[in-house]
């Protein structure tokens, strides 16, 4: 679920690049998964969560997963928004509680539990920009341990008014009136949105699998002359070097104080084809989990959509893909995926 609509074969094809401060999720109709009584009382967020989380089962051939794991940065914003605004608004008095039930963070993967009666393993994680890779992290643990033999793990993250606009006002979020893509961009700040992408992770490979996780690497914080030697020492960790990596997927968002990051990694992979995907679906907390959309795409199909190409290198046979991404200088992922 994102900008562009919902997940489909020709998303990349149909994607338009965005360029206002702060896009909403295009949102689709939702009676055929959630009773009309249900849907007017879920915000975005749990809606959106519902939706692609079926989607990914459906794409994955499976019915109830044994696990459900998702990472989310704010949560429920819009309902903990409505919550404490009718706190002002009644004195504290007359409270209905629908809104707080809903507002908490763990919300959406128990609604998701709830529908597909999961029984199992149950997690959200709240990390900031790095909570989707703590939960695709969790997700490898479960799976490795023997626990279960597949996992539902997502991200999702949805629009407030009130929140939005704070971090607007301290120059997170480019100003109104500022309308500049990735690749035009002059500024500080990002282009904000909202949206929910879910996998379905296995043990074992079937007919339905699109890539391998191979790892996943999460640090709070390191320089920007240190980056490579960590991206390093992640490849080598996995009995690889940089010219093994074949496609690099890098978190570029247009915020000039800190896109810098990933300047020396597109130096240090030389061999990579190097893509970016913030310019279709905008800066969340959890927006990272799309970029392993993007990998399994690519792993599945062996090539990169025109769209998704940041540097115009040479295309090779693609076998090892490099996923990094940090937020504001902090909260620093690598993700390695390879074809299967």
């Amino acid at each position: 679920m994102t900008p562009q609509g919902i997940w489909r074969p020709s998303f990349f094809e149909e994607a338009v690049p965005i360029d206002s401060p702060i896009t909403a999720a295009i949102q689709p109709s939702y009676k055929a998964l959630i009773p009309p009584a249900l849907i007017r009382r879920m915000s975005r967020g749990i809606k959106m969560g519902i939706f692609a989380a079926q989607q990914a089962l459906d794409e994955a051939g499976v019915s109830t997963p044994e696990a459900i794991i998702v990472g989310t940065g704010l949560g429920c914003s819009e309902d903990s928004e409505k919550f404490l605004r009718t706190i002002l608004d009644n004195d504290e008095q007359f409270l209905t509680p629908t809104s707080f039930i809903q507002s908490t963070h763990n919300t959406v993967a128990a609604q998701i539990a709830l529908r597909l009666a999961c029984q199992g393993y149950n997690f959200t994680y709240v990390n900031r920009s790095v909570s989707f890779e703590s939960g695709m992290l969790d997700a490898m643990l479960q799976i490795h341990s023997g626990e279960v033999a597949n996992v539902l793990v997502g991200g999702v993250d949805e629009i407030s008014d009130h929140t939005y606009s704070l971090l607007q006002r301290i120059g997170y979020i480019k100003p109104d009136g500022v309308n500049e893509s990735i690749k035009t961009s002059q500024t500080q700040g990002v282009n904000y949105a909202e949206g929910a992408t879910f996998f379905l992770l296995s043990g074992e490979r079937t007919a339905e699998s699109y890539a391998e996780l191979v790892d996943v690497h999460i640090i709070n914080s390191v320089g920007e002359d240190e980056i490579t030697a960590t991206i390093s020492g992640f490849l080598q960790g996995n009995g690889l070097t940089s010219h093994d990596i074949d496609i690099a997927i890098l978190g570029i968002n247009g915020d000039k104080a800190f896109d810098s990051y990933y300047f020396p990694v597109q130096e240090q992979l030389t061999n990579a084809d190097v893509l970016y995907y913030k310019h279709l679906i905008g800066q969340y907390d959890s927006c990272s989990a799309f970029a392993p959309a993007v990998a399994a795409t690519v792993a599945k199909h062996g090539a990169a959509q025109p769209i998704l190409r940041w540097q115009g290198r040479p295309q090779r046979p693609v076998k090892n893909i490099l996923l990094y991404n940090q937020y504001r200088g902090k909260d620093h992922s690598l993700l390695l995926v390879r074809t299967c």
